[in-house]
């Protein structure tokens, strides 16, 4: 292995480990994912990897980049929904950034453990909107939206989906080009007549 390829490995892993990390909190982690995916992407072309993977972690960057941004920007001017007069709509801004991320996590090069701990994530997705509704039961403090835990269970569903795919695909991958021992049929022997 040359010093390119160690150091593309290097940001890979860390950049998919602050993915993974910063998915426990979606909306305060997407500090911590957003450098995350750019490493992987920047791993990606120093590793003179495929072109087609050096697109797609672009893309999954930029996807995440854009959707960090509308974050930002709607917090900063108060929110959408509710209160703050601006329709949910506004929410759909934020989505990129959703999408990326899942996109980051069971896309193709991604190591195996990548998408093994994304199902993890993607399990906690689902879990959040019912940990949400129950505690808007108990301790009522003002409108939930039930469009925006959805989105957040359909991001779990699509990840674990996902997550599912890549790791099926990877085993079959790995068993059709794992070298085969010669079985003792194809073995040629010794025939006496």
């Amino acid at each position: 292995m040359n010093s390119r390829e160690g150091w593309s490995r290097v940001l890979t892993v860390i950049g998919s480990i602050a993915m993974l990390l910063g998915a426990i909190d979606p909306m305060e982690g997407s500090v911590v994912i957003l450098p995350g995916s750019g490493l992987v992407a920047l791993g990606a072309q120093i590793g003179h990897q495929e072109r087609r993977l050096i697109a797609y972690r672009a893309w999954v960057f930029l996807l995440i980049a854009f959707g960090v941004g509308a974050l930002f920007g709607l917090s900063a001017i108060g929110g959408f929904g509710g209160p703050s007069g601006r329709s949910m709509w506004w929410g759909l801004l934020i989505l990129p950034y959703l999408i990326g991320w899942s996109m980051g996590i069971w896309g193709p090069g991604a190591a195996r453990w990548v998408p093994a701990l994304g199902i993890v994530v993607g399990l906690w997705y689902l879990a959040l909107p019912t940990m949400i509704l129950v505690q808007s039961k108990m301790h009522p403090r003002g409108p939930v939206f039930p469009s925006i835990l959805l989105v957040i269970a359909l991001i779990g569903l699509a990840t674990i989906g996902g997550c599912i795919y890549r790791l099926r695909r990877q085993s079959r991958e790995g068993i059709a080009t794992r070298p085969t021992s010669p079985s003792r049929s194809s073995v040629p022997t010794a025939t006496t007549r």
